[in-house]
């Protein structure tokens, strides 16, 4: 286990670290109180915390697996909340999960596949002690909030890279590997909807729902979290939305494209079709034919041919066919 941070904080200040085996006892003053941060814990460690400070097993389990959707739970007078990050590796979006224990007098992150640290969040809120002094549901808050954040830099790059997508459906033909990337895009953003759903579930309950260590006045705080949930959830929806409207098209086009080839095709097809026919005709070497022994009929025939060709093609040509 890497054990990120461990401080006791009192009024907003640092007051000294903390091991994971050591027991501060809860102070009547909310200010007081342990913020400690581990990532990817054994069993054996999580079991060490458990006890130090009463974890209830389920919960300990949960964060021990790693494998849950975004939830809140209740256990006696501790909340046990599970949020889900992610980040971009590749052209792949890849998740993490952060479990959060929430008491009075303590809060403990653990951490597993995030590849965001919360030491950045941890010395913006330091830099900001009044913050810190309201206790650990403003931290908690804090939390959610930076991982809820953490969500919009990877939507907006697949909106960019949609948008680039659309413009290149206009210009030419999409290839396979565009329809197989826009697949793809399509099943990564189904999957991360599976993940905003429960996260918007677990800030509308810390609005609306009253909870141990949680202040009533807190409850704005976490509502800024769910709009912030909502804001990505539909950009996520209205991406999906392009994309098929990209595939659709994309289709749409080259459908016209071929019809535009084959009416060019089946035009030139008839023009040609003329000299071809009257060509066949002479070339039937029939011993009787009024034409042959015409002074003027061989330029007379090339005449009617070029005559009824380029009728043909004025008239195609109107037709846009040509």
């Amino acid at each position: 286990m890497t054990v990120v941070a461990a401080y006791l904080y009192r009024n907003g200040e640092r007051v000294r670290s903390v091991s994971i085996d050591e027991r501060v006892a809860p102070s009547e003053d909310k200010s007081q109180f342990v913020w400690i941060g581990v990532a990817d814990p054994t069993p054996d460690e999580m079991q060490l915390l458990a006890r130090t400070y009463s974890l209830h097993p389920l919960a300990v389990e949960d964060a021990i697996n790693a494998n849950q959707l975004p939830k809140v739970d209740l256990y006696g007078d501790q909340l046990f909340v599970v949020t889900r990050t992610a980040h971009v590796e590749g052209d792949a979006i890849c998740y993490g999960e952060t479990s959060i224990f929430v008491g009075h007098g303590h809060i403990i992150t653990v951490r597993h596949g995030s590849a965001r640290a919360h030491l950045t969040l941890r010395n913006d809120l330091e830099a900001v002690p009044s913050r810190l002094a309201q206790g650990v549901d403003y931290i908690l808050h804090a939390i959610l909030d930076f991982i809820v954040d953490g969500y919009l830099p990877i939507i907006e790059g697949i909106e960019e890279e949609v948008l680039a997508m659309e413009q290149q459906m206009i210009d030419h033909f999409l290839g396979r590997e565009e329809i197989t990337r826009i697949f793809n895009l399509r099943r990564q953003l189904i999957r991360f909807q599976r993940i905003l759903l429960p996260m918007q579930e677990v800030a509308t309950k810390f609005v609306k729902v009253e909870l141990p260590c949680i202040d009533p006045e807190a409850r704005a705080y976490f509502s800024d979290v769910r709009d912030h949930v909502r804001r990505v959830q539909t950009m996520v929806d209205d991406l999906r939305e392009v994309l098929n409207s990209v595939f659709e098209s994309s289709n749409l086009l080259e459908q016209q494209r071929t019809g535009d080839i084959t009416r060019q095709l089946a035009a030139w097809a008839a023009i040609l079709a003329v000299p071809t026919a009257i060509a066949g005709i002479y070339g039937m070497n029939f011993e009787y034919m009024p034409e042959l022994k015409d002074r003027y009929g061989y330029p007379v025939v090339l005449g009617v041919i070029a005559i009824i060709c380029a009728l043909l093609y004025s008239r195609f040509k109107k037709l846009k066919w040509l």
